[in-house]
């Protein structure tokens, strides 16, 4: 059982990117996205369930990031539209076998080995 998150990079305050989990292994009811800058905690970014239809977000990130998932692919995306270098981090998703959409950590039990989004002022 894998996830492999991908689409990070550098971008500049105001961009966009375009992050990706994909599953291996198995597919996950329910998808997590969080994040975790240096010095600070891990932090929810977002989660979806199975059907795509109920997705929670994070205060931070409301009205700028977008979950959505592509069953066909066994993926979960995360469109992150009018970054602030305040979303610097590496992002991870996680996955969980229940369809119940939680915004802690300890909810999850596998892990994606995350990836560095860094955004420049």
């Amino acid at each position: 059982v894998q996830l492999q998150a991908s689409g990070g990079g550098l971008a500049q305050a105001g961009g966009s990117l375009r992050l990706s989990c994909a599953a291996s292994g198995r597919t996950f009811s329910s998808y997590g996205w969080f994040r975790q800058a240096p010095g600070k905690e891990r932090e929810f970014v977002g989660a979806v369930n199975r059907r795509g239809d109920y997705i929670n977000y994070g205060d931070s990130v409301k009205g700028r990031f977008t979950i959505s998932r592509d069953a066909a692919k066994n993926t979960v995306n995360l469109q992150m539209n009018m970054l602030k270098p305040e979303d610097t981090a590496v992002y991870y998703c996680a996955g969980r076998q229940s369809d119940v959409v939680y915004m802690a950590t300890s909810r999850y039990a596998y892990w994606g080995q995350g990836t560095q989004v860094t955004v420049s002022s």
